[in-house]
């Protein structure tokens, strides 16, 4: 298990008085473990500790909630990727790697891209309220440009000769796909342990990008050497 996931078998804690980082916190753990339609309004107000009423002070709704939850995190997949991509000059030890770090997750991340795949579907749907508009945006236009930095990365791979030539936006909605699915049915605390789950499915996404599922071993092999 890595240190992170070790650090933090438990949900993050907003520091003191930041009742919008709690919210979202709460928010999250319940949308991910119940259900976004399940999850009363009110229940999230209660386990904050404040009035209903008081969560109008710092959302517009429940799903402008949501849209920020998805901005936030797209934003940081986003900024993960970059980080982890851009030291590494040997291709597929950044491709390794970045997988990798796809399963490098805390309970409270697997419970956000519980919440992440399950509602990515309504940040097609305009809202007529504006900060939730405004949320909704900001998370689309960060999904989209988590998928153009796969997508170049990808392409520089094919460039090198290191995967075959395909349309790389296709290929990175495929790899997305194939990724997002585990949230559909892993949740925290499974007898899976993720671990066997992150050694299964990165395999399956190195076949999918046409590389031999071997090389995750032999970056590992490589970087011990």
């Amino acid at each position: 298990m890595s240190a992170r996931r070790e650090q933090a078998r438990r949900s993050p804690r907003a520091k003191p008085g930041a009742k919008r980082a709690r919210i979202l916190e709460i928010a999250v753990e319940r949308f991910g473990r119940d259900g976004y339609d399940e999850t009363r309004w009110a229940d999230i107000a209660a386990a904050v500790g404040i009035g209903s009423t008081a969560l109008y002070h710092y959302f517009e709704s429940k799903q402008h909630c949501l849209y920020e939850i998805m901005a936030d995190a797209s934003a940081e997949f986003r900024d993960r990727f970059a980080t982890i991509v851009s030291p590494h000059d040997d291709w597929e030890e950044a491709l390794v790697t970045v997988l990798r770090n796809g399963f490098d997750l805390t309970d409270w991340e697997v419970l956000r891209l519980r919440v992440l795949t399950a509602e990515r579907a309504r940040v097609d749907v305009p809202s007529a309220l504006p900060r939730e508009e405004a949320a909704r945006t900001s998370a689309r236009a960060n999904k989209r440009a988590l998928a153009f930095a796969w997508g170049t990365f990808l392409a520089r791979g094919m460039e090198q000769g290191l995967l075959p030539e395909r349309d790389p936006q296709l290929l990175t909605r495929a790899l997305f796909g194939l990724y997002n699915s585990i949230w559909t049915w892993y949740r925290p605390g499974s007898a899976l342990e993720l671990a066997t789950v992150e050694h299964f499915f990165i395999g399956r996404e190195l076949d999918l990008l046409g590389c031999a599922p071997e090389l995750s071993t032999r970056v590992t092999r490589a970087r011990a050497s």
